[in-house]
């Protein structure tokens, strides 16, 4: 069985989990509404009762849908790149279900990368959509951005949730806890964020992809190569070493 077989098996259980439809309809609602959030948020504070003080709201902008559109897009990403993946391995191993595919015979290398390329495509899919509902919202109530900057933008988010993806799919390799895998995933994720801010790396690191495409959005055109390059190594890694603790696990 080949690693095109193997993927097109997980490809039909993200569609009949309704995976795919959820991960979908959670990223496009919020690029729907990041623009929109943007728009209208300086709105609905004057509405707000305070006593007699004024506040002043700055006019929206297009760096403002930007902005919230990243901050949506990040984040969400990363806990559904968590929720997604915790359980790719684990589960099938907890279940039994790893060792009757692998019987096939399907390579356990292929059968990790299956795993890790089905998810890239998914997240390929959804972040595509959300990108162009928000890019026409944007386009409505501010005005139009620059097409191949909003997409390298969109494809550093999608670098930067698969970052997330692969080392949850490597944990997923190697514990049997679904629960433990996204937990491990979740704090590594939170050390390397937290070295960025502490040591001053942060420029290295994957989170600067997305400043990287912010900056692009606003005419800047300097690079942060290395940070696509540390985060390219990652997954990378994370894959080999998902593959290695497969290969010497007992099913």
């Amino acid at each position: 069985m080949s690693v095109f077989v193997a993927f097109r098996k997980e490809w039909k259980e993200l569609i009949r989990t309704y995976r795919l439809l959820i991960v979908a309809i959670v990223l496009l609602f919020f690029g729907l509404t990041s623009p929109v959030l943007a728009k209208f948020t300086p709105e609905l504070m004057t509405l707000i009762p305070t006593g007699g003080i004024t506040i002043q709201m700055p006019t929206p902008t297009t760096l403002d849908a930007i902005t919230q559109y990243v901050k949506n897009m990040s984040q969400f990403g990363v806990i559904l790149g968590l929720l997604l993946t915790m359980g790719a391995v684990a589960q099938e191993k907890e279940k039994g279900t790893a060792a009757m595919i692998l019987v096939k015979p399907l390579s356990r290398g292929s059968f990790i990368a299956a795993k890790f390329v089905s998810q890239a495509v998914l997240f390929a899919i959804c972040l595509v959509i959300a990108g162009v509902a928000a890019y026409y919202y944007t386009l409505l109530l501010f005005e139009a951005m620059n097409i191949l900057n909003w997409l390298l933008l969109n494809l550093f988010l999608w670098v930067y949730v698969l970052v997330i993806v692969a080392i949850t799919l490597f944990f997923s390799t190697l514990v049997k806890s679904q629960i433990a895998a996204g937990g491990m995933a979740l704090g590594v994720f939170i050390i390397v964020s937290a070295m960025g801010s502490i040591l001053g790396v942060g420029k290295y690191l994957p989170g600067e992809l997305i400043t990287w495409g912010v900056r692009l959005m606003l005419g800047d055109s300097s690079a942060s190569w290395i940070a696509l390059g540390v985060s390219l190594g990652l997954i990378a890694v994370a894959q080999l070493a998902a593959w290695q603790v497969f290969n010497r696990q007992e099913l």
